[in-house]
């Protein structure tokens, strides 16, 4: 069985994470002492003990998580006794990491693209093999020309194709596979469309902030996260290439 050697952006989001959990066990350490001091009632102890229960409880599925995460990585395996521990683990510890890069000035976005990259991952790690109707592809609005007339967020088929943006490719990537493209404007619409298509996998198109909060919304479906480029800077005018969105359209439906 090969082992693979994580990346340097993959180590990051992982190096966060375990700190993440050094951080929820000192802060249970600290519960553990207040518990025992002569000065607490009866009933503050009682409370304290339930919350350092729940920590404690919280603390192990997280633990159990995080190891199956770097397990996957490892070995590109999909291990599915651990899944759900893997995802209290993300949706537990992920806002404690993004605060501990405050605390040692990381760059947000490096750490998203960091969690981003360990989500592809993991999703790369399960079998797929689905209907091209299964799938959706959600991309921001931004990637649509400033300076075209034509409101396609609620009707993407308005868009007259002129290819001036890469919504004329993805729409081509659409014929040609029959799969669900849509364009959102926000969290409220993305989640509309899901709604809508029901889909069993997302490709999703965003900025890292929208992609980090897209895929953890959109849990369990599973999502490959695409990071839009921006030449002229966020929300205007965004490019991506379309040879990635393709094959991860390819990946889940297995075709080469």
């Amino acid at each position: 069985m090969n082992v693979e050697i994580l990346p340097v952006r993959k180590r990051l989001f992982l190096g966060l994470l375990a700190f993440s959990l050094v951080g929820v066990g000192l802060l249970l350490s600290g519960i553990w002492y207040l518990v025992f001091r002569d000065n607490r009632t009866l009933i503050d102890q009682i409370l304290l003990l339930a919350l350092a229960g729940l920590l404690v409880g919280a603390l192990v599925i997280a633990c159990f998580g995080t190891g199956g995460i770097i397990l996957t990585l490892l070995y590109a395996r999909d291990i599915a006794v651990l899944r759900g521990p893997m995802r209290v683990a993300l949706n537990l510890l992920f806002p404690i990491a993004l605060a501990l890069g405050r605390v040692f000035h990381i760059d947000q976005d490096r750490i998203k693209s960091s969690f981003i990259e360990v989500n592809n991952q993991l999703v790369r790690s399960k079998e797929f093999k689905l209907l091209p109707a299964q799938i959706l592809v959600l991309a921001p609005h931004c990637l649509q020309w400033s300076g075209c007339p034509h409101k396609i967020t609620v009707n993407i088929d308005n868009c007259r194709r002129c290819g001036r943006c890469p919504v004329n490719k993805l729409l081509a990537l659409r014929d040609k596979y029959g799969i669900h493209v849509s364009m959102a404007t926000g969290g409220t619409l993305a989640r509309k469309f899901v709604r809508e298509y029901r889909p069993r996998a997302i490709v999703a198109i965003a900025c890292e902030r929208d992609l980090t909060s897209g895929i953890q919304d959109s849990n369990p479906i599973p999502v490959l996260g695409i990071t839009n480029e921006r030449p002229f800077g966020p929300c205007f005018n965004t490019e991506i290439r379309i040879e990635r969105v393709e094959e991860a359209l390819q990946f889940f439906m297995r075709r080469s």
